[in-house]
């Protein structure tokens, strides 16, 4: 059975080895010009770290309609991790996303009716629409669903690497 790295002695380990091999590239460098995060501080947020590979194995569910900008946006959105979005500024969420020109909010649309069609999040209807308000699922849950249904598009290889990241990081909340 893998170890996770759960005791905070290990983590500062790790993270002492991690600082003397960039101080060994890169030298001696004033924290203000590195971007380092901090959940705590405003304009930041908690990420999974197993999250490329989640939006990877949604673009391969989605035939060929990626949506993972779209995901990664409205995850972006959520107020301190809570999973739940109002989009009432649909048009900035579309550009956010990547889509331009007189369809962008109409794709996004698009791509959110996907994203909700798969599971990973669930829409309702208000002042902005038939897309006034999102809440986000655990996309591990998702992804596992898929796995189990044997939906096409899922690629086990991706799914497989997923599962060894999940091992690998120690994420519990998969089952």
């Amino acid at each position: 059975m893998p170890t996770t790295l759960t005791t905070k002695k290990q983590m500062r380990k790790i993270e002492r080895k991690k600082l003397e091999m960039r101080e060994r590239l890169w030298g001696k460098i004033e924290p203000e010009n590195l971007w380092e995060g901090d959940a705590d501080k405003p304009g930041w947020l908690l990420v999974p770290r197993a999250m490329p590979l989640i939006l990877r194995i949604m673009d391969d569910l989605s035939n060929g309609k990626p949506v993972s900008s779209v995901y990664l946006d409205l995850w972006f959105r959520t107020f301190n991790n809570d999973a739940y979005v109002v989009t009432n500024k649909q048009q900035e969420m579309a550009f956010s996303a990547g889509f331009g020109g007189q369809r962008a909010v109409r794709t996004w649309r698009d791509r959110v009716k996907i994203l909700a069609d798969l599971g990973f999040i669930d829409i309702k209807e208000g002042p902005s629409g038939p897309i006034s308000y999102v809440l986000i699922w655990n996309p591990y849950k998702v992804i596992k669903r898929h796995y189990e249904n044997k939906t096409p598009g899922l690629q086990e290889a991706a799914y497989n690497a997923l599962m060894e990241r999940v091992i690998e990081i120690g994420a519990s909340d998969l089952d």
